[in-house]
C-alpha cells in the first residue's frame, strides 16, 4: 500500500477492532514503557552507525519547495497531531469551477439554464464540441432557444475567469485567449489574425505567405508567433483533476552534518498500540464463547507487528538507495547511478519481489524534490571508455542539451546521438528518441522558431 492507503486501513483497524487504540504518548515514553509503536522518529545515515547519528533539528520545509507542513493539525477532539490531510492537494474540476463563477452574476431561469448546459456540454479540454441544436434536444423548454440566446449564453461562459474556455475550435480559443490580453502587448494585433484566419499557414511555416498577407515584417511576425506559442490550446486541462492524486512521501532526506539523513515521515503514521485494558479485562474474562474476541485479538497483535516491520523495510530500502544515489543527492540527476533491484535486495538479504513492493508507489522527500522509489533504480548504459552509465542520466544530458541548443536551428535525434557519442555516452538514435518522447520534448521540427 502507499502511505495514505495505509494511513485509511489502519484507522478503519482501530476504529473497528476493540484491542486496537491510537497511542498519542512521545515515542520516547512509550519506548521505557515497553510498549509497541510505529517507529516514527527512527532515523538513520546512509553510512552512519544508528546508535550515534546526530539529533534531527527541526523540519524546515523551505529547502523542499515549501510544500510540506511545518505545523501540526488538531483534531476534533483537541487531540495535537501530524495531519496527513496537510500533505494533500486538490483542484476543484472544470465544471464545478465554472458553475462557482456563474453564481456571481444576476441572471434569470432561463438564460442561467442555458449557460450550465453549455458548461455541463465542455470536454475535459474545456472545447464546446456539440451544437446548440443537438444541445437544444436535451431541455424540455418551451418556447425552445433561439440561436441568439445560445450565442448570448456562450459568450457569457468564454468570459468567464479562464480565456479560452468554450471555444468551437483551436482558432476561436487562441483568439479569445489573445483578446483577453492588454491591447499594448506586443504582437497581439498580428497574432489575432493569425489565429482567426491564419492558423494553416503558420502551422506549415509559411512565413512568407504570412508576411504578405499580414503586411508585416520578420521581427513582428516571429513575436506574433511566439506569442501564439505561449497560449494553451487546450484551457481545460489546467483543471483536470489528476493533479488531485495525493503523493504522501513515506521518508524524508535531510542533509545533516555533511550526512544524508532518512528519517521516515511521522506526519502520515498514525501511531497505534493494543488496548491493555481491554486486553487484561479478556485475559481475566471468564465465558464460554471466547473464539471471536480471541481473533480480534490475534488480528491487532498480527497488525501491529507487521506494521512495524512494514515501516522497517521501508527505512531500509530507503537508507539503501541513499548510499547507492549519494552522487545524485550531492549533483542532482546527473549523476544518477545504475541500480537494480536485485543488488538492493541481495545487500538487505531480502528477495527481490518484497524490495520491489518496498519500492512500489512509495515517495522520498528530499532537497531536490519528491520522487518516487523506483525513479533511483535506472538500467545500465555502456560508455566509450567501459565505465557504466544510468538511462536517467542520459535523459538529464538530452535535456541539458536541448535546453542549450539554438532555438532556430534545433538539434535533431541524429545530433543529440553524436553528441553524447562525443561525451563517451554510447547510445543508438531510436533510443535517443524514446527518451526524448519520454521528457515529453517535441522533435526538432516542432522547436524550431522563426
Amino acid at each position: 500500500m502507499s502511505a495514505l492507503e495505509f494511513t485509511q486501513e489502519l484507522r478503519q483497524a482501530i476504529a473497528s477492532n476493540p484491542f486496537l487504540e491510537e497511542d498519542d504518548q512521545d515515542p520516547a515514553v512509550a519506548a521505557q514503557a515497553g510498549e509497541s509503536v510505529f517507529p516514527a522518529d527512527r532515523g538513520a545515515t546512509a553510512e552512519s552507525d544508528p546508535a550515534r547519528e546526530p539529533a534531527l533539528p527541526a523540519f524546515d520545509p523551505e529547502p523542499y519547495g515549501g510544500s510540506y507542513p511545518s505545523g501540526r493539525a488538531r483534531d476534533d477532539d483537541g487531540d495535537d497531531r501530524p495531519d496527513a490531510g496537510q500533505w494533500t492537494q486538490s483542484t476543484v474540476g472544470l465544471h464545478d469551477h465554472l458553475h462557482q463563477e456563474l453564481c456571481g452574476y444576476r441572471l434569470g431561469d432561463r438564460d442561467r439554464l442555458l449557460a450550465d448546459i453549455l458548461i455541463e456540454a465542455l470536454d475535459e479540454d474545456g472545447y464546446l464540441r456539440q451544437d446548440f441544436d443537438e444541445l437544444a434536444a436535451s431541455l424540455s423548454v418551451l418556447p425552445a432557444p433561439t440561436h441568439d440566446e445560445w450565442m448570448v449564453a456562450l459568450k457569457l461562459v468564454q468570459h468567464l475567469d479562464t480565456p479560452g474556455l468554450a471555444a468551437r475550435g483551436l482558432g476561436e480559443c487562441l483568439c479569445l485567449q489573445l483578446a483577453a490580453l492588454a491591447e499594448a502587448t506586443p504582437g497581439r494585433t498580428p497574432a489575432l489574425a493569425i489565429a482567426d484566419r491564419y492558423l494553416d499557414l503558420m502551422a506549415r511555416r509559411e512565413t512568407a505567405e504570412l508576411r504578405r498577407r499580414l503586411g508585416c515584417g520578420d521581427e513582428e511576425l516571429a513575436v506574433a508567433c511566439r506569442l501564439i506559442r505561449s497560449l494553451a490550446p487546450r484551457p481545460g486541462f489546467a483543471f483536470l483533476e489528476e493533479g488531485a492524486d495525493h503523493i504522501v512521501p513515506d521518508v524524508i532526506v535531510r542533509k545533516i552534518r555533511n550526512q544524508w539523513v532518512i528519517t521516515t515521515n511521522p506526519a502520515v503514521m498514525p501511531k497505534a498500540r493494543l488496548h491493555q485494558a481491554y486486553a487484561h479485562l479478556f485475559r481475566k474474562a471468564r465465558c464460554d464463547d471466547r473464539a471471536p474476541l480471541a481473533q480480534e485479538l490475534q488480528e491487532a497483535r498480527w497488525l501491529i507487528r507487521n506494521a512495524e516491520q512494514r515501516f522497517a523495510t521501508i527505512q531500509r530500502v530507503a537508507e539503501a538507495i541513499v548510499a547507492h544515489q549519494r552522487t545524485f543527492f550531492d549533483y542532482g540527476e546527473i549523476a544518477l547511478k545504475p541500480l537494480v533491484l536485485r543488488k538492493v535486495a541481495e545487500e538487505l538479504d531480502l528477495h527481490e519481489s518484497t524490495v520491489s513492493r518496498a519500492t512500489n508507489n512509495k515517495y522520498m522527500a528530499t532537497p531536490r524534490g519528491v520522487f518516487e522509489f523506483k525513479h533511483f533504480f535506472s538500467r545500465e548504459l555502456a560508455t566509450e571508455t567501459g565505465g557504466r552509465c544510468s538511462a536517467a542520466a542520459v535523459r538529464a544530458l538530452i535535456r541539458d542539451m536541448i535546453e542549450a541548443e539554438d532555438h532556430r536551428d534545433p538539434l535533431s535525434d541524429v545530433s543529440l546521438t553524436r553528441m553524447l557519442a562525443q561525451q563517451g555516452v554510447l547510445v543508438a538514435r531510436r533510443t535517443v528518441t524514446k527518451y526524448r518522447d519520454l521528457m515529453k520534448l517535441p522533435p526538432a521540427d516542432l522547436r524550431r522558431q522563426p
